[in-house]
């Protein structure tokens, strides 16, 4: 969930009021990027129902709000979602992010309980393929903000068995594992020791290590550290917007290459051009201006959002602009290391045009058909490169 990034604060309320990208347009998905959709494993790394539900319950193996419901799912072919236990960076002070994690998997173990002929936890890759086969959704788990391990080993074994399969090791802020590349301070300089001795025991127990959010000190001792390949399981890509550190570089790419990791390419606007990153910085400071010149319950500072909207209309993302993500990846290190991670319901409504819930993959299929990707390539980013690691992941603990 990204509901930290400056983009996102307002994106809930007021980005669907209106539209304006360079290069809206996209080819309509042909029947060709349909099946290919529909016949294929499609596994989305980041997608925050869980969290969204902590908020208001929804039966999502019915038609309903946000970005993803079963409908949509099997529309857009989404068949392996990892569903993010978000755990907000404030409890890592306040406490609460052990219960908070287990209650969020609870939602996810009363999904499969109102629909288990729709859905089912998955715990492995053979599982994904065996729900695949069957016609089912997979339903397998990652940990957004390690802050609910609370320096306990034994913590990571419980949510493994609990069926959390990566862990993004911070959030928002800095916490008792790592540095976070939003947190201005960086006490750990990189890992904690706890996070160092972390790294290594969820390499032995097969836990996949999600270098998403964490400060580029920690990125490079995660590489230095684990043995077995990571994901950043919901970045984008720093070239496209200078700066934002959330997002990765050339460089680091070129290391994730060599780890034989993968980064799942986030759809987010303000993570896929600097235009809308630009825009929400502006927000920001022009909101923090007007609620200091005028009393908080002031029509100026009230309507404050729609009248900015008004005359300051949202940049939205292109569909152009996040392949323009999964080619650089492509062309810099290889087809082998690009996938998808969407952040469905974690970033509001800034999501691109073309691109705007879990029935849009078709459109992206379209769009790397369009730029001659074949199908055996488009098949590895949709799901082959993200569960080639996680199968690597699950070898190296067998081992160990």
């Amino acid at each position: 969930m990204k509901l930290i990034t400056s983009l996102s604060l307002l994106a809930s309320s007021c980005c669907v009021m209106a539209q304006q990208s360079t290069g809206t347009e996209f080819t309509p998905a042909s029947q060709r990027a349909i099946e290919l959709t529909q016949h294929t494993i499609l596994v989305d790394t980041h997608i925050d129902v869980p969290y969204r539900l902590e908020h208001q319950w929804e039966d999502v193996s019915q038609a309903a709000g946000g970005d993803f419901d079963y409908p949509r799912a099997v529309k857009g072919g989404l068949n392996a979602p990892f569903m993010s236990i978000y755990i907000p960076a404030g409890l890592e002070k306040t406490g609460g992010s052990y219960a908070l994690a287990n209650k969020l998997i609870d939602y996810v173990e009363a999904i499969v309980g109102r629909a288990p002929d729709k859905f089912a936890i998955a715990d492995s890759v053979s599982d994904v393929h065996a729900h695949f086969k069957a016609g089912k959704i997979s339903l397998p788990m990652g940990m957004e903000n390690g802050s609910p391990i609370e320096g306990k080993l034994e913590n990571l074994t419980h949510f493994y068995q609990r069926g959390v399969r990566y862990i993004t090791l911070a959030h928002s802020q800095s916490n008792h594992i790592s540095d976070s590349s939003y947190d201005l301070r960086r006490q750990w300089q990189g890992l904690s020791p706890f996070g160092k001795e972390l790294v290594s025991e969820m390499n032995k127990i097969g836990m996949m290590i999600d270098v998403s959010h964490i400060s580029d000190d920690a990125f490079y001792q995660v590489m230095a550290l684990s043995k077995t390949p990571v994901i950043a399981s919901h970045s984008s890509l720093r070239k496209y917007t200078p700066g934002f550190e959330r997002n990765m570089d050339d460089k680091m790419l070129l290391a994730l290459k060599d780890n034989g990791g993968v980064i799942q390419i986030n759809f987010g606007s303000s993570f896929v051009t600097a235009t809308a990153g630009a825009w929400g910085d502006q927000f920001k400071a022009k909101r923090s201006e007007v609620a200091q010149n005028n009393a908080a319950d002031s029509p100026v500072v009230k309507d404050f959002r729609k009248a900015y909207l008004a005359k300051n209309p949202y940049p939205f993302a292109s569909l152009a602009n996040v392949l323009d993500h999964i080619d650089h990846v492509v062309k810099l290190i290889g087809i082998e290391h690009v996938g998808i991670g969407s952040d469905y319901d974690g970033v509001g409504d800034s999501l691109p045009i073309g691109l705007k819930d879990v029935a849009s993959y078709p459109n992206l299929v379209q769009g790397l058909l369009d730029r001659g990707y074949s199908d055996t390539d488009i098949i590895k980013i949709l799901s082959g490169n993200v569960l080639r690691v996680w199968q690597d992941v699950e070898d190296y603990a067998a081992k160990h």
